[in-house]
């Protein structure tokens, strides 16, 4: 694989107690020039074992909702604000975001993504660098100078949402689609199966 033009953190020791915590960094997956990019919080317990993002239950959730839409996760790019697992899974620290930042600039600016979507709350308000309410703003798109360019970015709730509460099921679907349509560079988001 070689380090990707530098899209592989292969060791960093900026958050100390990331550091302690971690097993391993876990970098994104998917390709280099994917269309799609996702970004979650930070690596769980299951993402810090196997070294890939969004593994799992949420995982099996992102992947239901790509081939529904005729995507595999090897079509997208999906990576985190934090390449390390906080301890006991709690949410970065706004240092832990700032100092792993570089990292996921980088990787937008390398990807040059048609769109990149929130998973979550944590991924929503540092992009947009704003309160952001995900439920409410799921499927809105806006457009943010990120990693050398405007960039689209599509909010979405996380994946897990929907585990404790159904309703989120509709805003993950609306917000899928959406960034389905903009893959396809189809503005509109006419789906592809014609009118029924």
């Amino acid at each position: 694989m070689g380090d990707m033009d530098g899209l592989e953190v292969t060791e960093c020791t900026r958050c100390p107690e990331l550091v302690d915590s971690r097993s391993q960094i876990v970098n994104g997956t998917g390709p280099a020039d994917a269309d799609l990019l996702f970004v979650g919080e930070g690596p769980g317990a299951q993402e810090d074992e196997q070294g890939e993002p969004f593994v799992g239950r949420s995982g099996t959730v992102l992947d239901d909702k790509l081939r529904e839409r005729g995507l595999a996760r090897e079509d997208v790019r999906i990576t985190n604000c934090v390449r390390c697992r906080p301890p006991e899974n709690r949410d970065p620290t706004v240092e832990e975001l700032e100092n792993c930042w570089p990292y996921l600039e980088s990787e937008i600016e390398q990807v040059d993504p048609e769109v990149i979507i929130t998973l979550g709350k944590v991924p929503s308000e540092h992009l947009l660098d704003r309160d952001v309410a995900v439920t409410k703003e799921a499927a809105t798109v806006e457009q943010v100078d990120l990693g050398g360019a405007v960039r689209d970015v599509l909010v979405c709730v996380h994946p897990a949402a929907t585990f404790y509460d159904r309703s989120q099921e509709e805003s993950l679907d609306a917000a899928f689609d959406k960034a389905a349509a903009m893959a396809d560079g189809d503005s509109n988001g006419q789906s592809q199966l014609g009118d029924f």
